[in-house]
């Protein structure tokens, strides 16, 4: 599940932190969605069944409900590659997201927690899980002198020493030009665009100091993901090997 869907999370830790973690730990399972937790007469999909109504993991209504806000993007251009009532009935009566959350073969974590510890003493958590309003991630930067909120659209600092907060807003998009002019529901949050306006920028100026990272940046986290899970499995603190290190192990 790390390496699926929250790589990017902990490379933003990395990144806000400046260095690669030391140690993590980590915790997590498959809890819920298990055929043991599955409500009494529940079909194997979610068109065919009589309890759909009353289950909140209901794949009819979270897709019917994005294509009749008119929402063209991520999930929903997953499951359809035509925005109609039609294609999506036949995708959920036919392909793999139309199939009953407990009765799949799914066998990764609905909810992991991930520690690290950083040379400097500082510390980071990470919390991903299934449970939870559909919403942007949400990241607390706790420092010395304030406190910074993110929710992918604003930040909140807050100062210690004066008790005041501000509001931040993060427009529209990210970076210039093109990405700049994105929508933030793009994707990744206009991240995409970003990365791509950005480089094709450095190579166009021959700026290679545009791009903030690099291979072994993307290698580290990848290190880390593989070091959490392993910890997940085991129930141990590992040690993060730097990119120099890793060999081919």
């Amino acid at each position: 599940m790390l390496m699926a869907k929250s790589c990017h999370d902990l490379d933003w830790l990395q990144y806000v932190l400046g260095r690669p973690p030391l140690r993590v730990s980590s915790f997590g399972r498959l809890s819920h969605f298990r055929p043991a937790n599955r409500p009494a007469g529940a079909a194997d999909r979610c068109l065919d069944c009589a309890v759909e109504g009353d289950c909140p993991y209901s794949a009819a209504r979270d897709y019917g409900d994005r294509l009749a806000r008119g929402e063209h993007s991520w999930p929903l251009n997953v499951v359809v590659d035509e925005f109609t009532p039609q294609a999506l009935e036949g995708a959920l009566r036919e392909g793999p997201y139309g199939r009953c959350v407990y009765a799949c073969d799914n066998d990764v974590v609905d909810h992991q927690v991930v520690a690290m510890e950083f040379d400097s003493g500082a510390t980071a958590t990470f919390t991903m899980t299934a449970f939870t309003e559909q919403a942007d991630r949400q990241t607390r930067v706790f420092g010395t002198r304030g406190e910074l909120r993110g929710d992918g659209k604003s930040l909140r600092v807050y100062d210690f020493l004066t008790r005041t907060e501000e509001l931040v807003g993060l427009g529209a998009g990210v970076g210039g030009g093109a990405a700049g002019a994105m929508d933030a529901a793009g994707g990744h949050g206009g991240g995409d665009a970003g990365l791509m306006d950005t480089f094709v920028t450095a190579v166009a100026t021959g700026n290679p100091g545009l791009v903030k990272s690099g291979p072994r940046e993307s290698l580290t986290s990848h290190l880390t993901v593989l070091a959490a899970e392993r910890a997940r499995r085991n129930g141990t603190v590992e040690t993060v090997r730097p990119p120099a290190a890793a060999g081919t192990g």
